[in-house]
């Protein structure tokens, strides 16, 4: 972004920035209380997908208004990054203990790094409802942590026989879960306004914009096995990424029939257009180590050398001190991805994918791709 424009980006967060309207933060699932009515979402809950009536096509329809105007949206991207209530409590026991077991994550203290580790092993660590509020929480104490200067993102061991035991980042979104009608459409925008902002931007604070003041870590993040669909988009997020030699990433969204997250507005940064266009809308695969890979990558080791990596790099970014972080990640972001621009492509996000969660050719696909009809 050229210095013109950047001006004009902070000119334009500051005047959208509303004390007033932060006053009332209300997260995703707050604000959407009375969209939708009660009886009717209580007979779509235990559907299937493929019988579900799409009474949540509405909150779609809220959410794209809601953010397209500048400063309610606004407002809804702070509120979304403000830590859980939750995670009050959480870092209290976490301070004590060094460690905490949450639904979808684990997190632990080693050194200067607080070390969140995904876990769904029946899932190849797929996120799902079960794992969402567990993994923004660890998140949210991760970086609020002050006995740790970095966070670091792994996956944890699974259970698949083909891979038993192995470490993998994660599967992206849980399909089965999604066929089954257990993953619901505010899933999708409660992760990406949520825990994946998170990632980016990190924790913001009551009664200032989140471009001027945070709490802030780097993140590493460290890629075994694979990084497909969500767990690619956290990617796109981190500051730095260790991956094995023979880990790869996909973004199989479009042969899903849903939309990657925020990949569309994140990944030509990395990789150019006509390469993100390759990746989105058909699929190719990037090996973490080729040259496309490494545009995403930033340094690639041996898979039985992943955990001394991560230690060399979590003493390089901490030996002289980590102060600067948070200014240096602001001011990155104000020239790659101002919030405001967040806030406009989520606008569209959230009418696009209500349609496709409840689209027949979403059905079709998992049925022709996923064989979802018949996993349990």
């Amino acid at each position: 972004m050229h210095s013109k424009a950047a001006a004009a980006a902070i000119v334009f967060m500051r005047f959208n920035y509303d004390p007033a309207m932060a006053k009332k933060l209300q997260r995703v699932e707050e604000l959407c209380g009375n969209i939708v009515p009660a009886r009717a979402l209580a007979a779509d809950a235990p559907l299937a997908l493929k019988d579900k009536k799409g009474v949540e096509k509405k909150y779609g329809e809220f959410l794209s208004k809601v953010l397209g105007d500048p400063r309610k949206g606004m407002a809804l991207c702070h509120a979304m990054l403000l830590p859980r209530k939750e995670s009050a409590e959480k870092l209290k026991e976490y301070e004590k203990r060094g460690k905490l077991e949450m639904a979808g994550a684990r997190l632990e203290r080693r050194g200067k790094a607080s070390v969140v580790t995904m876990s769904n092993p029946r899932y190849l660590n797929a996120e799902d409802e079960t794992t969402l509020v567990g993994l923004e929480t660890a998140i949210d104490v991760a970086t609020l942590d002050t006995k740790s200067e970095v966070c670091v993102l792994r996956g944890g061991p699974v259970e698949h026989p083909k891979y038993a035991g192995r470490n993998l980042f994660g599967a992206g979104i849980n399909l089965t879960h999604l066929y089954q009608g257990k993953i619901g459409y505010l899933w999708y925008i409660r992760r990406d306004l949520g825990l994946v902002n998170k990632l980016y931007r990190g924790l913001a604070k009551p009664g200032v914009s989140p471009e001027v003041d945070s709490t802030e870590k780097l993140w590493i993040a460290a890629v075994e096995g694979f990084a497909i669909g969500g767990h690619c988009q956290i990617l796109l997020a981190v500051d730095y990424i260790i991956a094995a030699k023979d880990a790869y990433m996909t973004l199989p969204a479009r042969k899903e029939g849903i939309i990657p997250g925020a990949a569309n507005l994140r990944l030509p940064r990395f990789v150019g257009p006509s390469l993100a266009r390759q990746a989105i809308l058909a699929e190719r695969r990037l090996d973490c180590d080729s040259p496309e890979g490494r545009m995403i990558c930033d340094e690639i080791v041996a898979p039985a050398a992943m955990d001394s990596a991560i230690d060399h790099m979590v003493e390089r970014l901490t030996g002289s001190g980590v102060v600067s972080a948070a200014g240096n990640r602001r001011a990155l972001r104000i020239a790659e991805e101002p919030l405001d621009a967040f806030r406009r492509y989520m606008s569209v996000y959230a009418r696009e994918q209500a349609q496709c969660h409840f689209s027949p050719a979403l059905i079709a696909n998992l049925e022709r791709n996923w064989d979802a009809a018949n996993r349990k």
